[in-house]
């Protein structure tokens, strides 16, 4: 018991950077805190933190061993939760980030659910069409829509994603539509900057012999924007045409304000994920998540609302 109430106060004390702010939130007074962390470092026989009369730092080997202590923890409460009287119970702060679109529409209305489940997890989403550094930002867990480059990351597949070309009904009137592909060189196309997404231009599948290739375009156009949600609005204010996913267009598609063009050349879907940095010593609360947006995501009835 000693031994875990040293590492716990280690924990704290680098969390807060203060001694005094950790024990404040144990009720204990600073010199209690102190003499655990000289024995935690007696007994290791190396520094962990460097303490001057402003400031609490860590050292290399603090910093280590940090780590090693929260995983620990973690999984110690993990533990004790699985087997409590109320069943698995999550705790902790989660944080979560996904592209700014998606993560408006099918990501933050879920996090209100999640907690309401979970009301010892509390939760922060941040939404950026940026590809946000998991381990070096302290992100727990993203949703990453599209092909995922090769990384150290661990990701599970929640969904398919399904893209097609669209266009306004004024738009087609005006300029008419392409008939293959290769034809989009002629209109006006509305494309995701360079520093966004769809790096490889967009997908399509077309005939090869005697089945069928997938093959990347990357058009031109007279207008770019690093934000899905504008080209979105460009396509309905018929200024080109757009090649979206089709959670983000099949309103306008059913209502009549969008059509969809190259149909039959439509690539197969890529996935939704949930991606984090590793899967050993994963936190209850990150499983849990991942495991809901799994089962919400799966359900075709998610999609419709």
């Amino acid at each position: 018991m000693d031994k875990l109430k040293q590492l716990e106060s280690f924990v704290s004390v680098a969390a807060r950077g203060s001694l005094t702010a950790a024990a404040r939130a144990e009720g204990v007074a600073p010199a209690i805190m102190g003499r655990r962390l000289d024995a935690l470092e007696e007994r290791l026989g190396v520094k962990l933190l460097v303490r001057t009369t402003r400031r609490i730092a860590l050292t290399h080997e603090g910093s280590a061993f940090l780590e090693d202590c929260q995983r620990l923890l973690t999984d110690l409460s993990d533990a004790e939760a699985s087997v409590s009287a109320g069943g698995v119970k999550a705790s902790g702060h989660l944080r979560i980030t996904a592209p700014a679109g998606f993560g408006r529409r099918h990501v933050a209305p879920l996090v209100p659910q999640f907690r309401s489940q979970h009301r010892d997890v509390t939760i922060s989403l941040n939404l950026s069409d940026r590809v946000v550094d998991l381990a070096g930002e302290g992100f727990d867990c993203a949703v990453r829509v599209g092909d995922l480059p090769d990384s150290s990351l661990v990701s599970v597949r929640l969904a398919d994603n399904r893209r097609l070309c669209v266009a306004s009904v004024d738009y087609v009137a005006r300029h008419g539509s392409p008939g293959h592909p290769s034809e989009l060189a002629k209109f006006d196309c509305l494309t995701l900057s360079s520093d966004a997404s769809q790096t490889r231009g967009w997908a399509f599948q077309v005939p090869q012999g005697e089945g069928h290739e997938v093959i990347h375009f990357k058009p031109g156009g007279p207008l770019d924007c690093s934000d899905g949600q504008v080209l979105h609005d460009w396509c309905l204010a018929g200024l080109g045409i757009a090649w979206r996913s089709t959670w983000e267009v099949e309103d306008g598609v059913a209502a009549g304000r969008l059509l969809p063009l190259l149909e039959e050349f439509a690539a197969p879907p890529n996935g939704i994920y949930a991606v984090f940095p590793q899967r050993k010593h994963l936190p209850l609360r990150v499983r849990l998540w991942i495991d809901f947006l799994k089962h919400n995501y799966g359900r075709a009835e998610f999609w419709k609302t």
